[in-house]
């Protein structure tokens, strides 16, 4: 099992009557809530040059991407368990498993997908699962599923920055997206997605946010171990961070904390000069010399876009 090419990637789908008929109407494939336990993070490249576009013409991918990424907010969070489930009735054509839950550092040659599952449906469609948590999978080859069967739990193995499912759909062998089965070379026409219920597409939002003593360092809020529920009142420090996916040039992220009586102890704005998939920011104030009065304080954050 393996990635399709970028150039199959990039080869259009146009849609007959005829053919539009059979278009399956697809579960969800995480057992998540949306924009809370789970994000959508990456569509499928709808532009046939050297750049990429998501099929709202915005930049919620990149060049050659064929599926779409539903991620966990950090490595803490897929520990605990997040299950990936058919997204439509099939039989098991492939899987693998086996492969560390360890990301592109641990990556072998040809396990670009990691562990993962495809599955054959009716008429010509095939549905893929990547990147799943080793030893999660508890299908077998030649076993007929149902949608909502779980396949494994969301993962970090294979070609991977940060855990997530990568869903793939195919037709004949040539990949559709789910969101807008149009032709790969346009976006813009949402029109006709393939979920069976409609999904937000909110393009970009907070994983998750944390008070530390220090300004953390992005693996440990990666790895979901940044964020402390006490601190101490003499702590070095009283640092607010926010962990954003899907950011774009112009977003404000917005960070306040105040302390027990309501009042702010400190705030800021930070206009994003870049679009990034992932990223953080923070704040803070030094602790004052008679330590930071006791009392439950409070971090807000919002990302804004376009006001």
């Amino acid at each position: 099992m393996r990635h399709l090419t970028k150039a199959l990637a990039l080869m259009c789908l146009w849609l007959s009557p005829a053919a539009a008929q059979d278009l399956p109407s697809l579960t969800f494939p995480v057992e998540c809530s949306l924009g809370e336990t789970c994000f959508l993070q990456q569509f499928v490249d709808r532009d046939p040059g050297p750049g990429a576009r998501d099929y709202t013409c915005g930049p919620q991918s990149y060049d050659g991407h064929t599926g779409t990424d539903i991620r966990t907010a950090d490595l803490a969070a897929m520990a605990r368990g997040v299950a990936v489930i058919a997204a439509a009735d099939g039989v098991v054509r492939a899987l693998r498993d086996g492969v560390p839950d360890a990301g592109t550092a641990a990556m072998a040659p040809g396990q670009g997908c990691g562990n993962g599952v495809v599955l054959t449906h009716p008429n010509g469609w095939e549905t893929q699962y990547c990147h799943l948590m080793e030893g999660s999978i508890p299908v077998t080859v030649g076993m007929q599923v149902a949608a909502g069967d779980r396949l494994g739990l969301i993962g970090y193995s294979g070609r991977t920055e940060f855990p997530h499912l990568e869903f793939l759909l195919r037709r004949d062998g040539q990949i559709v997206d789910p969101f807008a089965p149009s032709a790969l070379a346009s976006c813009g026409d949402d029109t006709g997605a393939l979920w069976s219920q409609a999904l937000d597409h909110t393009g970009g939002g907070i994983l998750s946010a944390g008070f530390s003593p220090t300004i953390p360092e992005f693996g440990a809020i990666k790895a979901g171990s940044a964020g402390t529920d006490t601190l101490a009142t003499r702590a070095d420090a009283l640092v607010l961070w926010g962990y954003v996916h899907s950011a774009r040039v112009g977003d404000v992220l917005a960070l306040r904390i105040t302390d027990a009586t309501g009042q702010e102890v400190h705030s800021a704005e930070v206009t994003l000069d870049r679009t990034q998939a992932e990223l953080f920011r923070a704040i803070g104030r030094r602790t004052p010399a008679g330590g930071w009065p006791p009392g439950r304080y409070t971090g807000d954050l919002r990302l804004i876009r376009g006001g």
